[in-house]
């Protein structure tokens, strides 16, 4: 799957990835990709990092955000920018939604073929 320019059923693509934690890859070139995720209260977006760059709008909830040990507690219509291999991670205080665009895409989010 290298492109997805439209998006069109905004109930399908849907893979649960944690527990609490399920995520959609919305549209996406090799450049760039936006990946929706929403959260069941208490989720926790388990600590990692990776070579891109992300940006991520809080399209719904509230979450206690931390990024290279920054910790911040934001709500809908709040947004934050990971640098590449920076540790980050959420946790979830309330059902939500994160809305986060990577640079370039994340391959390995795609299925495999």
């Amino acid at each position: 799957m290298e492109e997805r320019r439209f998006v069109d059923d905004p109930g399908s693509g849907w893979e649960q990835v944690d527990a609490g934690v399920r995520r959609r890859i919305l549209a996406h070139r090799p450049e760039l990709m936006m990946v929706e995720v929403a959260f069941e209260a208490g989720a926790v977006g388990t600590p990692h990092a990776h070579p891109h760059v992300q940006s991520c709008y809080v399209a719904a909830g509230r979450f206690r955000v931390t990024v290279d040990g920054e910790v911040r507690e934001l709500g809908a219509g709040c947004s934050f920018v990971v640098p590449p291999d920076t540790l980050h991670g959420v946790v979830a205080l309330e059902p939500g939604r994160l809305i986060d665009a990577f640079t370039p895409q994340r391959a390995d989010f795609l299925p495999a073929g």
